[in-house]
């Protein structure tokens, strides 16, 4: 496993966006209670694609891209964790693995509890775009989205899906949970975009 860590910059003001206060602790939110986790888990890749996938947690693991990084962790309730250390594989690196349509420009990630949020593909391919399963050197604690998740440190929160069950590539936009609910579809954290205008 490599270390890789985001070149943030070391004044904590750089980092924190409009509207957001940097707290000590790590709050645990969802829409709703812990699912159970499936011991027979794969991460299911479908939709615009030639052939579907699926990875076991064991087989992913063992991928060379394997990595951790450092990033900060911004709630669109207006607080910030900063220097998480995750673990985990890039979502590019992972999705190098498919063979994706080439009119595929979206995608959708689902939870095991239903919950899903969206994002471009583009977006999706950048560096902070993390599927993980460490947090700070440990497996990622089930309140927090272990044993995998995603992590997207450009994006406020709701977008970093906690108990990540599949990913669905798409030709065409589709809201998740809380985009379908008024939250803000780009979720950007230096514009503020919190909420649909």
């Amino acid at each position: 496993m490599s270390e890789n860590f985001n070149p943030n910059s070391d004044s904590k003001k750089d980092r924190l966006p409009p509207g957001q206060k940097e707290i000590e602790e790590f709050p645990a939110l969802s829409k709703g209670p812990v699912p159970q986790w499936p011991e027979d888990w794969k991460l299911q890749i479908f939709g615009t694609v030639k052939e579907e996938k699926r990875f076991t947690l064991s087989e992913i693991k063992k991928m060379p891209e394997v990595l951790t990084q450092r990033q900060d962790f911004h709630c669109v309730e207006g607080w910030s964790k900063l220097n998480l250390e995750w673990t985990g594989i890039r979502f590019k690196d992972l999705i190098g693995r498919v063979d994706v349509e080439k009119e595929a420009e979206h995608v959708l990630f689902h939870a095991l509890d239903g919950y899903t949020t969206n994002l471009p593909l583009e977006v999706c391919l950048q560096d902070d775009i993390l599927i993980a399963w460490k947090l700070n050197g440990e497996q990622i604690p089930p309140q927090h989205g272990g044993r995998v998740r995603t992590v997207v440190e450009s994006k406020y929160a709701y977008k970093s899906t906690k108990w990540l069950s599949e990913i669905e590539l798409l030709k065409e936009h589709k809201r998740g949970y809380w985009e379908r609910r008024g939250y803000s579809d780009s979720a950007d954290i230096w514009e503020e975009n919190r909420f649909n205008k």
